[in-house]
């Protein structure tokens, strides 16, 4: 992966703002390029973090029934429009001998993801198929409910309205009765 370049980013900033018709030596435009390239910075942080290293750290407890994690916060940028789309990320699992991991390290995979130019579909993937292969439970099931920028103040503008995706791994792809207990769960 490239390093980020922030003057790269200024320099880009600077060409939007002109090609717009905006004047970046306008006193209120000096210093935003180097404003925007800081926020890039952080926005887009997970581009250099792999999810799967959160669950590294994996214990041992004797516990073989859903984990839940719902209501997760979090902000990413639509890769067709560089606009905002934010939301909820619901993490279930069922941990396969005892191997679970801490709670946190849920969400802190949610945000490595959700930090890249992305796509609702993908980080509802990725964040399921890391938790698979690291902590290979009986099944995962991930939902991402969110509202993207593109729809609300662009295109077809519709405040309000919310994208919801799924995945179910293992034991979830395959027992209707497990998907709706977490259905339940998260209502």
């Amino acid at each position: 992966m490239k390093e980020m370049d922030l003057e790269q980013i200024e320099q880009g900033v600077r060409l939007i703002l002109e090609g717009i018709g905006e004047d970046p030596n306008r006193e209120g435009l000096l210093d935003t390029p180097k404003r925007v390239a800081k926020m890039y910075a952080e926005m887009f942080r997970g581009l250099t973090i792999d999810p799967k290293e959160y669950f590294e750290t994996i214990f041992h407890e004797e516990h073989e029934e859903i984990v839940l994690v719902k209501d997760i916060p979090f902000y990413s940028m639509c890769e067709h429009h560089l606009v905002p789309f934010y939301g909820h990320v619901h993490v279930a699992y069922i941990p396969r001998n005892g191997r679970i991991t801490g709670l946190s390290k849920l969400a802190r995979a949610v945000e490595a993801v959700a930090k890249r130019p992305q796509l609702q579909e993908r980080i509802t993937r990725t964040v399921a198929n890391a938790i698979m292969e690291k902590l290979d439970p009986h099944g995962v099931m991930v939902i991402v409910e969110a509202e993207h920028m593109c729809m609300t103040m662009r295109g077809i503008k519709k405040p309000g309205s919310k994208t919801v995706t799924t995945v179910a791994r293992g034991c979830f792809e395959v027992d209707a009765e497990k998907r709706k207990e977490v259905l339940a769960l998260i209502k």
